[in-house]
């Protein structure tokens, strides 16, 4: 087995249909890591079936895009048993998400399963809210919590690596 400290971080995002805050969240850390020069696995899924194959929601990509980041690439998938031993970190988007990330977790998992939120100091338990229902204010919104999240995620790993828990 491999020095855990020359492993690389695999950071994988969780929402319900991985078109509006896993995407952003996935789009923010790319850009945050490539500026820092950290090399990271970066991706992410959905909880649901809702959305597979879909391109993110136009509001999160016009978000996205207004912030120098182009997540219209990107598809939906839904959270696989693979992903918990494929990633090192897996980041929960709110508590909902969070019970089924653990519902589907198995035994022999070897990532790190969290809220994302927890990577910034005061918000622990916070859940990243969700813009889909909303505006694009509401989106606007949601890339500033996740971006900030991703630029302290990004700390954390320069500092500690793949050995970093939140």
């Amino acid at each position: 087995m491999p020095d855990q400290n020359s492993i690389r971080p695999a950071i994988l995002f969780v929402c319900l249909g991985n078109i509006c805050r896993s995407p952003m969240a996935e789009g923010a850390l790319r850009s945050a890591a490539a500026k820092a020069g950290l090399e990271i696995r970066i991706d992410s899924a959905g909880t649901a079936d809702y959305h597979i194959g879909s391109a993110p929601d136009p509001r999160a990509i016009a978000a996205a895009r207004t912030n120098g980041v182009d997540i219209s690439g990107l598809k939906a998938r839904q959270l696989a048993a693979e992903d918990f031993r494929n990633f090192t970190h897996i980041f929960g988007l709110d508590k909902a998400n969070m019970e089924g990330i653990r519902a589907r977790c198995p035994n022999n998992t070897t990532a790190s399963v969290a809220m994302l939120l927890e990577a910034l100091p005061g918000h622990d338990s916070e859940p990243v809210v969700d813009p889909y229902h909303g505006d694009d204010e509401g989106f606007e919104a949601c890339w500033d919590i996740v971006a900030e999240a991703a630029d302290a995620l990004v700390e954390r790993f320069m500092i500690e690596g793949v050995d970093a828990r939140f």
